[in-house]
């Protein structure tokens, strides 16, 4: 068994941001261990751009971000170990395999958790017909399309408006794929506005808003799919079925951090979020493991992933260095309000926050015009407006150390919508 300070699990851009921050906040014994031959992620495959606008001030596609922290990568000691699966952590022994040196251990004095987040595919939301090719995830037929150049159909359906979801519809448009429909079970779209505007309406591509799949047809291969719309309790409506011939169905139906790890060392886990519980400086229940990017919670924009993991990499380098970072006995609770699903972190120590501490969350339905409250034994500490807000785009605020210590206790974040005058 090899022992070394930090061991960061992932080498996507959640783990690649902690350990250049990490390396940067001076612990140098650092490594990567990642599952796949090359470093970089989902990042690899998405060769649109868009990326790095809040995080490098520039426009850059997938391959170009990820480049970016694999150059500082290389300008450091960190060890990076490709092709390595880790198995379990117990305490702060980390168990991987890999095809070069089988099974190895490491002792590692912190660990990050970055494994990322994997597609939900067609089993958990019981798509019902004939189980013939055809049918991927969108991610997959992005990776075959962008990886390895295959084009996975002609005449294709998406199910789904998530980001990926609607990145391959124009994807596959412009390599001559004919997109029929994009069908979605909610009453508005999950994935980016402009992403909408971009991927969709700029190729007249239809987007039915409250229809899902009923029918999969075909059995070698897939011949159709019936939608139908569905009611406020998403049961499709009878006589509203639509059917199209297509060869291709892809799945964009959200994304779930990759948590199996992390529930089998016995880390508490959010149920809104599938991922970790966290404190302000990114650290889960268990003193010493840190969580960052899409294994916590997932994000739109890799930007925010960078920023967040960032936090983890410092304080983890500040745990190896002090020995802790923290209390959670003095922690203060953040709870969801009205209208708010989900907030990370899910606690917070004041006493720990120099100048301010940010809070990501989403809401749970589109609001033209509102106010984010952020309250304390029933008194408003803080006030934030927005013209708009929707379950697809995460909000954040800032709350400043010198708001936070007015709080008597929990904080309690909501929405709540400004009436028209």
């Amino acid at each position: 068994m090899t022992k070394h300070d930090i061991v960061i699990i992932g080498a996507g851009p959640a783990g690649l941001a902690a350990a250049i921050a990490a390396y940067n906040a001076g612990v140098k014994d650092i490594v990567i261990i990642e599952r796949d031959k090359e470093a970089g992620g989902i990042l690899n495959q998405c060769i649109h751009n868009g990326f790095g606008l809040h995080r490098f001030g520039e426009e850059l596609t997938g391959p170009e971000y990820a480049a970016k922290y694999i150059d500082m990568l290389n300008n450091t000691d960190i060890k990076l170990l490709l092709g390595t699966m880790v198995v379990s952590i117990d305490g702060k022994i980390v168990s991987m395999v890999s095809e070069a040196d089988g099974f190895c251990q490491i002792e590692a004095k912190a660990i990050i958790l970055a494994m990322g987040c994997r597609e939900r595919n067609r089993g958990p939301i019981f798509v019902p017909g004939g189980r013939g090719r055809g049918v991927f995830t969108a991610g997959a037929a992005q990776r075959y399309l962008n990886i390895n150049g295959y084009l996975v159909g002609k005449r294709v359906v998406i199910l789904g408006s998530g980001d990926i979801g609607l990145i391959m519809a124009r994807r596959m448009t412009l390599e001559g794929a004919k997109v029929l429909a994009v069908a979605e079970i909610m009453p508005f779209t999950n994935g980016l506005a402009r992403n909408v505007a971009q991927c969709l309406e700029d190729y007249d591509i239809p987007l039915y808003l409250s229809h899902t799949v009923t029918n999969v047809i075909g059995k070698n291969r897939l011949e159709g799919i019936v939608i139908s719309e569905v009611d406020e309790n998403r049961k499709p409506i009878p006589g509203t079925e639509k059917r199209f011939e297509c060869d291709t169905l892809l799945l964009s139906v959200g994304l779930v951090p990759e948590n199996e790890i992390t529930r089998s060392a016995g880390i508490e886990i959010d149920p809104r979020t599938n991922g970790a519980i966290v404190g302000e400086d990114m650290q889960t229940g268990e003193s010493g493991i840190f969580a960052c990017g899409n294994v916590l919670h997932v994000h739109d924009l890799v930007d925010y992933v960078s920023a967040e993991s960032e936090r983890a990499g410092i304080n983890a380098a500040k745990y190896v260095l002090s020995g802790c970072v923290g209390s959670v006995g003095n922690a203060t609770y953040i709870q969801n309000g009205t209208d708010v699903s989900y907030t990370v972190p899910q606690r917070i120590e004041i006493e720990n926050i120099e100048k301010s501490v940010d809070i990501f969350f989403r809401v749970r339905r589109k609001i033209d015009s509102c106010r984010i409250n952020v309250v304390s034994e029933g008194e408003v500490i803080a006030s934030f407006k927005r013209e708009f807000v929707a379950p697809g785009e995460m909000q954040k605020i800032t709350l400043p150390r010198l708001l936070l210590d007015k709080a008597l206790g929990d904080i309690t974040v909501s929405v709540a919508e400004i009436a028209e005058e």
